[in-house]
């Protein structure tokens, strides 16, 4: 498997809807219609290490899960890399639950992808999804290299 290129997740739990146009309302937000799927502990880990730092408003600990040249790709605006822009870009998010689980996923060698859908609690509607692309340090650690997240619904 080659290695993967594309950037990916941040979470954006907060969803926008333009204030200047009161009329217009977002649609509703649509259930991912995908089984879940269990992981490899090891890529569980990541999950549930992302929920917990997402979960304590953490954005050192967030950062710590990605790749030191690991990209953040948030809906609605451009890309970050690197733990000091992930970590800018994290402050003031999350503090909330939030829970992820896995649709899809593969690893072969160093690299790997997970595929899933987002909720802000376990056993609640998804209310949107995300792609992980992941890399192995020399340790063997899965740590993220790209995330991506986006809703459900159109604004």
């Amino acid at each position: 498997m080659a290695p993967l290129n594309l950037g990916v997740l941040t979470l954006a739990l907060a969803l926008h809807q333009d204030p200047a146009s009161s009329a217009s309302k977002p649609a509703p937000a649509a259930p991912c219609p995908q089984a879940s799927v269990a992981l490899p502990a090891p890529l569980d880990r990541v999950l549930r290490d992302y929920e917990s730092a997402w979960s304590k408003g953490d954005a050192k600990a967030l950062a710590a899960l990605f790749a030191e040249d690991g990209f953040v790709m948030s809906m609605g605006d451009t890309p970050v890399r690197g733990h000091d822009q992930i970590v800018a870009r994290y402050t003031g998010s999350g503090g909330a639950p939030l829970s992820l689980r896995a649709i899809a996923f593969s690893a072969e060698g160093s690299t790997g992808f997970i595929l899933g859908c987002y909720a802000p609690q376990a056993n609640e509607p998804d209310i949107g999804k995300f792609t992980l692309t992941l890399r192995k340090d020399k340790s063997g650690r899965w740590l993220i290299f790209s995330d991506m997240d986006n809703p459900n619904r159109r604004r």
